[in-house]
């Protein structure tokens, strides 16, 4: 294959209405970033001349401005999966102005296999590296790269010099055989390798190669603070007390972590707690505190399927690639998040809650039950699989006035039955081996804010104790209704409700 040099705008030429295209990253890690600014300027174009223009966009999860942001702007997105947290794109989601569905991220790859999705008619992917022979180096995230350049029927690279051709070598790149043919995934602990440093394709497909210099658009995450801190010393504070009991092994098990400031207060008190050995990641996002932690010899080794760090923490790890190539694999999500290897592994997973209930069902995406925040992502992949699985959030919200605990989620995601620990700036609630009853005094004891325990315990209390699961089905939304009228939950009184 002679390697053609193309512009984004020429890349952007060949895409039509109704496309179906796959993109590669996870997180703006990996994200292609020209390609998808010409197609929204090309839907632009097409729209002020009164012509339609909308593309089907599957990527691995979230992505960065210049393309979710982009092309939700230029109202150039026809529907969209898995997983979203570009503001522009929720508020066109929620406005009904594009689908989307929502879905666990291990299952996106296989999805697109089965032809669950219907047809890819492209893939745009960025690389570090790519040769006549259609051997392809990814840069920082893999996302469900691998599977849309097996079935697109063509191939647009971005072939970004920001990163170094050095990074072959980082990647395990394996795709499982579909059903009835699968086979189990040879990872036994986080180091095990199943597959290529490479994607290989077949060079026929590469219609063109854009060539860019630009560096992930990864934002830093807020700083932690008092219940973020707190919140993570409780997850060290339980773990070690587990470890103590004899309930996780001396040696430790492999952590799973969330994104955002409560994931990395929670890593940070991990390696504080001199109680906790060193321990391995086996999860989805590297964020910054891994690389502090494995630069401080307490994390020994990271597997996951993005490098979601900031620029400077990135540079460094440029900078010492022969340090973190040994303790760094960054993978496809269906093998990063895979159900198999969680199990089998014994991973620990710590994800957020938006809210839960007083039976510990648990609602991670939608606000109000019916607004879309971001998604699942691929805290189901874990809870549902974990050794242990931990949901974290802070008590309350907007100042006090929403409760993170509630008498009925409006939305869940994660129920009872995978739920198994709960944790607040508050307290522990560990929710194993109990019933529901028993579960709403844990929560109630522990975790919910003081602001709220009077009210919860009154709508318990009137909801029918003598039942398995006390619910009132008249009042069980009155929090989110009297928050709604007066912007302030601790305003519910239960009379109007029902009780």
């Amino acid at each position: 294959m002679a390697i053609r040099f193309i512009s984004a705008e020429e890349a952007a030429s060949y895409i039509n209405h109704n496309d179906v295209i796959g993109f590669s990253g996870f997180t703006p890690a990996g994200s292609v970033k020209a390609t998808p600014l010409a197609i929204a300027e090309r839907a632009k174009s097409e729209h002020a001349n009164n012509r339609p223009f909308k593309v089907g966009v599957i990527t691995g999860a979230s992505t960065g401005d210049s393309l979710d942001g982009a092309l939700a702007r230029a109202e150039a997105v026809l529907f969209r999966t898995p997983y979203q947290s570009n503001k522009d794109l929720r508020e066109l989601i929620n406005a009904g102005k594009a689908e989307y569905f929502d879905t666990h991220l291990s299952s996106v790859g296989p999805s697109i296999r089965y032809g669950f999705l219907g047809k890819i008619n492209w893939a745009i992917i960025e690389a570090c590296d790519v040769n006549e022979n259609g051997e392809i180096v990814l840069t920082t995230g893999v996302g469900i790269s691998p599977t849309i350049c097996k079935v697109a029927d063509r191939i647009i690279i971005e072939l970004n010099h920001y990163h170094p051709r050095s990074l072959r070598g980082i990647h395990d790149i394996h795709i499982q055989q579909d059903p009835p043919l699968r086979r189990e995934i040879p990872i036994y602990k986080p180091s095990d390798r199943a597959g290529s440093e490479i994607i290989k394709v077949d060079p026929s497909k590469i219609v063109g190669i854009v060539e860019t210099n630009l560096p992930d658009e990864v934002k830093g995450f807020s700083k932690t603070d008092d219940v973020t801190d707190k919140i993570g010393q409780n997850v060290a504070d339980f773990l070690a007390n587990e470890m103590r009991k004899g309930r996780i092994p001396a040696s430790f098990l492999p952590i799973q972590s969330g994104v955002g400031n409560i994931a990395n207060a929670v890593l940070g008190a991990l390696g504080l707690n001199k109680n906790i050995p060193q321990f391995e990641m086996y999860t989805e996002v590297i964020q910054d505190s891994v690389i502090s932690l494995m630069k401080e010899g307490r994390i020994s080794f990271a597997s996951g399927c993005s490098l979601t760090v900031s620029p400077d923490v990135l540079k460094t790890v440029y900078e010492n690639l022969d340090f973190f190539r040994k303790r760094l694999i960054l993978r496809p999500q269906e093998i990063s998040n895979n159900p198999e290897v969680a199990r089998r592994l014994g991973i620990i997973s710590i994800n957020t809650a938006l809210e839960a209930d007083l039976y510990g069902n648990v609602n991670s995406t939608q606000v109000m039950g019916g607004k879309m925040m971001n998604g699942i992502g691929g805290s189901g992949d874990f809870t549902r699989n974990a050794y242990i699985s931990i949901f974290t959030c802070p008590s309350v919200a907007k100042g006090g006035k929403i409760s993170a605990f509630v008498p009925m989620a409006t939305h869940t995601d994660h129920s009872e039955h995978s739920v198994q620990v709960l944790i607040t700036e508050q307290g522990i609630a560990d929710l194993r081996s109990k019933s529901p009853k028993a579960k709403a005094e844990e929560i109630l004891n522990n975790c919910v804010h003081p602001d709220y325990r009077g009210i919860l315990r009154d709508y318990i209390n009137h909801a029918g104790l003598d039942s398995h699961t006390p619910v009132a089905l008249a009042s069980a939304f009155g929090m989110h209704l009297c928050f709604e009228k007066t912007g302030d939950m601790r305003n519910v009184d239960w009379t109007k409700y029902g009780l």
